[in-house]
């Protein structure tokens, strides 16, 4: 006698694949029955005078301001002005024997290589110090310069 091609495996995978096309149809049902009409007004969203997104329409009869052109100011600030603060950060890692170490920028949270013929010479750095420095590109990366101990923040 021939055995069944059918296993129990075959048997509980066609169960479970008709118990979710059964589950999957039963919410689509219910989603049909449940859905809020999604017409156009309740979609809109408009903006206001001040470039906010509000949901209700502007007033047509609210004046609006006049704005000269020449009032409109557009600008970056330039980099030098950035470059021109020390920045604060803490001492991350320090070897004395290889005179080298890390540091974490204050805020950023970025760190940066130095080196101890970068720091000050009446300053004597060790690990967790707070420390103010200046970047340079070097050809590795940036890393620190001109670094002096601060106070704690």
């Amino acid at each position: 006698m021939g055995r069944s091609q059918q296993t129990f495996n075959k048997l509980e995978k066609d169960k479970k694949k008709k118990k979710k096309r059964e589950e999957k149809l039963a919410k689509k049902e219910e989603q049909k029955k449940n859905k809020v009409k999604g017409d156009l007004e309740n979609m809109m969203a408009y903006v206001d005078e001040f470039g906010n997104i509000t949901s209700t329409p502007p007033d047509p009869d609210k004046p609006k301001k006049k704005v000269k052109l020449e009032d409109i100011q557009i600008s970056v600030s330039k980099q030098e002005d950035l470059e021109d603060q020390k920045r604060q950060g803490r001492v991350d890692y320090y070897n004395p024997e290889k005179k080298f170490g890390f540091i974490i920028e204050k805020g950023s949270r970025e760190r940066y290589f130095f080196h101890i013929s970068d720091v000050d010479e009446n300053y004597d750095i060790k690990e967790k110090d707070f420390v103010a420095f200046d970047l340079q590109d070097t050809p590795r990366g940036r890393s620190c310069v001109d670094i002096v101990k601060s106070p704690k923040d």
